[in-house]
This record gives structure tokens, C-alpha cells and sequence, in this order.
């Protein structure tokens, strides 16, 4: 009998001191909370260099398009990001705006390789 009572008495001891557990809860960031978009401007970018106007124009410049496709996969995202906004902002539909965006991306490429 007396130890039915002391297992009850420890199992409500128990109880109560693992009841009032405290949630912990803290803020985080709007690139937490919301999914990136990393992936979808590498995509962009890497199907734009896959063009074959792109890889023309890439290697008219000097820059082999293979080469220029591993260093897009070397970016960090903030860098892919930039790069896909340029490409975003850049005229398209004439020639001048497939020259401008190779442009873009060559000194975009350029830019993020050599700036060390």
C-alpha cells in the first residue's frame, strides 16, 4: 500500500514538474519565413546561357560558355540574384537586346570572377 501511494506521489511530482516546459519562440527572417528564389534565378540564368545565340556571342567574346556556366554555379545566390535581375531589366526581342544581355552577362561573369 505504502508504495502505491509513493509511486502516485512521485508520478504526480512528475507530472507537474514536466508540465510547465517553456516553449521557446523567437523572430525570424523574411528569407527564413519565405522560400528563396535562388533556385529559380540560377535556372534563369543557366537557361540563358544554354541559348545558342548566348554561347555565339560568349564565345565571340573570348568566353567559353562551359567556363562561363561553372562560374554561374560558383555565384552564391546574392550574386545568381543580381545577375538574374540584370538579365530581367535587360530589352529583349532585337538583336541589340540578345547582344546587350551577353553583354550583361559577360560583364556580369567578368565582374564576379576577377573581383578578387
Amino acid at each position: 500500500m505504502n508504495l502505491k501511494k509513493m509511486t502516485c506521489r512521485a508520478l504526480i511530482v512528475s507530472m507537474l514538474a514536466l508540465s510547465f516546459q517553456t516553449a521557446s519562440a523567437g523572430l525570424i527572417g523574411a528569407d527564413q519565413a519565405a522560400p528563396g528564389t535562388a533556385p529559380a534565378d540560377r535556372a534563369a540564368v543557366l537557361e540563358v546561357l544554354a541559348r545558342a545565340d548566348t554561347a555565339s556571342q560568349l564565345q565571340a567574346m573570348g568566353v567559353d560558355p562551359l567556363q562561363a556556366r561553372e562560374r554561374v554555379a560558383a555565384m552564391n545566390d546574392q550574386e545568381v540574384a543580381q545577375l538574374a535581375a540584370d538579365i530581367r531589366q535587360a530589352p529583349a526581342g532585337a538583336d541589340g537586346g540578345t547582344v546587350l544581355a551577353v553583354i550583361v552577362i559577360a560583364a556580369a561573369i567578368w565582374y564576379f570572377a576577377y573581383r578578387r
